[in-house]
């Protein structure tokens, strides 16, 4: 413990370090405040059917998780970030298939920008989409009519949908100030923090659960406490997991050439047994909102098979559902993999640099060897994954977990916190490595330099 307020201290001392901290929990707090204010024109008394309906879990739950609470609050932040990743995950998609977004990845900064700016514009263009969607959808999901103070009418819609709209453009833009001014990727903070929000209400929910009756007492709560933090430190394995393909290189002559025979320092190339992240999650979890939707629509209707597909494609705890998601998120781990790890690029990359894979030749070699590598891989990495991901639902299946609770065992969320908090981590950690103090991951003590 005294290392660890060692190690606090020594982060404080850090100027910059502590002005990009205190940044970054000023705009999280703005974020925050956000999710609380409620459009105007709506009682607040007469939102508690919808907040009943996100708390229980499901997909609602879900969407409310990643807004932090400003989905049921019918908040300026409503509609979250999610446009924004949704849209940034079109702009990376359409890059494998338009030659103009292939051209911009490939010109550096300048084209970078230009992808930006389109997936901002593109970010409008959802919102523009979603937010109508979301304000005629809270009459389904249990908001009454008399909530509306001003009726449904186009002098509460337009307003409505500018401010939804300008939420998750500003949004949007702390995410950016963040990763700029701040620590850690912003849009993954604003993701991070709307998810621990929820995090209270649901613990307390599945305590006063286990603690009223004779349903498992403290017993079962401490169980269920150890058994989540096995869980993230299997996600940590997730998240850290790589495989270190060694590779050599020719020492260089001092006219600039390379000897022959004549080896330099061996270094690795660390391919990550999950490349993806939780991109195939997602996916999946998009995907997985069809089937219900088909049930509803058409012939299927009043058939037994649309009957199905609405019962057991609706409730993301049962059998059918897991099953099919679990399949999926193999499926687009293998798809994802495969269009963000470019080992063509990587094999040419390494033959220009004078390196090569001990006993594999350069070039298309050793594209195939990396290929197959990640192949291998892949697979028990995406089989980890689809088991983190189902994880919530067989909690709640074996153990009797609150929905709620349930959900912080596993899938999006859970990879999310994980994910985000390493990468925080080692930002700070860089900053104390380079002020000559030892990192977050050893002790408080101050480094000693040899001049």
């Amino acid at each position: 413990m005294k290392k660890f307020i060692e190690t606090l201290s020594n982060i404080w001392k850090i100027e910059e370090l502590k002005g990009r901290i205190l940044i970054t929990l000023g705009l999280l707090l703005v974020y925050r405040f956000g999710a609380q204010v409620v459009l105007p024109g709506i009682d607040t008394q007469q939102l508690a059917e919808l907040s009943s309906r996100t708390d229980g879990g499901g997909l609602l739950g879900i969407l409310n998780a990643f807004t932090g609470g400003a989905f049921a609050n019918a908040s300026f932040f409503a509609l979250g970030i999610m446009p924004y990743i949704s849209a940034s995950i079109v702009v990376q998609l359409m890059g494998l298939a338009i030659p103009y977004l292939q051209k911009l990845q490939k010109e550096g900064e300048s084209g970078r920008k230009t992808l930006n700016q389109i997936t901002r514009w593109l970010t409008i263009g959802i919102c523009l989409v979603q937010a109508p969607a979301y304000l005629y959808s809270l009459g389904s999901l249990g908001v009454p009519d008399s909530a509306f103070i001003l009726g449904k009418g186009l002098d509460f819609m337009i307003p409505a949908v500018l401010i939804l709209v300008t939420g998750t453009i500003f949004a949007m833009w702390l995410g950016e100030k963040i990763t700029d001014k701040g620590i850690g990727n912003g849009i993954s903070l604003l993701i991070m923090v709307g998810i621990i929000a929820r995090m209270p209400q649901s613990f307390v929910q599945e305590f006063v659960s286990r603690t009223s009756g004779s349903n498992g007492g403290l017993m079962l709560i401490l169980i269920e406490l150890i058994l989540w933090f096995v869980v993230i430190l299997a996600c940590i394995m997730l998240v850290m997991a790589t495989r270190q393909i060694p590779v050599q290189y020719a020492r260089r002559t001092a006219s600039g050439g390379y000897e022959k025979n004549v080896f330099g320092s061996r270094q690795y190339i660390p391919l990550k047994l999950n490349a993806s992240g939780v991109m195939p999650i997602i996916f999946a979890q998009a995907i997985m909102f069809a089937p219900a939707y088909v049930g509803r629509i058409g012939a299927l209707k009043d058939t037994g098979v649309g009957q199905w597909l609405q019962t057991e494609f609706s409730n993301i705890f049962g059998l059918w559902y897991n099953v099919v998601f679990a399949l999926l998120i193999i499926i687009f781990t293998y798809f994802y993999t495969a269009i963000t790890v470019p080992t063509n690029k990587m094999a040419d990359d390494l033959k220009r640099s004078g390196g090569f894979i001990p006993g594999i030749r350069p070039g298309k070699e050793t594209s195939d060897y990396l290929d197959k590598i990640m192949s291998l891989i892949t697979f028990p990495g995406s089989l980890f994954l689809a088991i983190i991901a189902v994880l919530p639902a067989i909690v709640v299946k074996l153990m009797g977990v609150q929905q709620g609770w349930a959900l912080f065992y596993g899938g999006t969320s859970l990879l999310i916190l994980v994910g985000v908090a390493i990468d925080t981590m080692q930002q700070v950690n860089s900053y104390l490595l380079n002020r000559h103090y030892d990192g977050l991951m050893k002790t408080g003590k101050n480094r000693k330099v040899v001049a």
